[in-house]
């Protein structure tokens, strides 16, 4: 893997801005209890492993349950859009949801992602929904796994991670970047707020960053160890 670089307070700004150009930043404000559709043992074990390699760097936690919704974090894997209309009770959790599929279908689309907030604006749920075609398929399923803990850590801006992955490799495995490790360690330090609006909050990212550089390329690096345990652990 190369050597980490900073990311920009320009660069911070931009993986918190919305369609509309303004800058929104949400964290989790509840436990996550992640519950996974569609993929075989040894693939649950690798998402498993890559959640809570995540939410570890993070600071955050992961619950056996939550107390209003069950499973907070829904993680749907399949090969057609089609296939969410037959899921139960989705369409009451996603108003919407025909049309919704419809548009997807049409544009093409291998992936989907949608959060809920509560009434402070911090992250409550989130559902994310996969479509594995023949060229998701050629893809390892740690790099999935991981690229799915990535985005549901927090509420990204519509283009971040466009124009470069936040995953790199290490050994021929995938691996969170350095300094994006860094970036999501920051967000979830306690002196940081865990919604905010003002774009200036990117520059207190940056600075929270660069102090837990060192801290988040350990912890990244002991992602590698951790992803491969989880794949390697006896299956019950």
């Amino acid at each position: 893997m190369t050597e980490a670089c900073s990311l920009t307070p320009e660069e911070i700004t931009a993986l918190f801005t919305r369609a509309d150009g303004h800058y929104h930043f949400a964290r989790w404000g509840r436990p996550i209890v992640p519950i996974v559709f569609g993929v075989q043992e040894e693939t649950l074990q690798i998402m498993k492993g890559a959640l809570e390699a995540v939410v570890a760097l993070s600071g955050h936690k992961l619950a056996e349950t939550d107390p209003e919704l069950g499973a907070n974090l829904m993680i749907f894997f399949f090969r057609d859009w089609q296939e969410l209309l037959e899921v139960p009770n989705l369409d009451h959790m996603l108003p919407g949801l025909q049309d919704l599929v419809v548009r997807l279908d049409d544009a093409g689309a291998t992936h989907y992602r949608t959060f809920r907030f509560d009434d402070q604006g911090a992250i409550r749920a989130c559902f994310s929904f996969v479509r594995m075609d023949e060229a998701m398929a050629e893809v390892p399923a740690e790099t999935i796994a991981l690229g799915q803990a990535v985005q549901m850590i927090l509420a990204w801006g519509s283009e971040a991670w466009a124009a470069q992955s936040p995953l790199g490799l290490a050994r021929g495995a995938a691996v969170l970047r350095p300094e994006v490790a860094a970036l999501i360690a920051a967000s979830y330090d306690p002196v940081m707020p865990p919604v905010a609006d003002e774009a200036a909050h990117a520059l207190r990212l940056f600075a929270r960053a660069n102090l837990m550089r060192e801290k988040a390329e350990a912890a990244s690096a002991r992602m590698v160890q951790d992803m491969a345990e989880a794949k390697l652990a006896p299956k019950n």
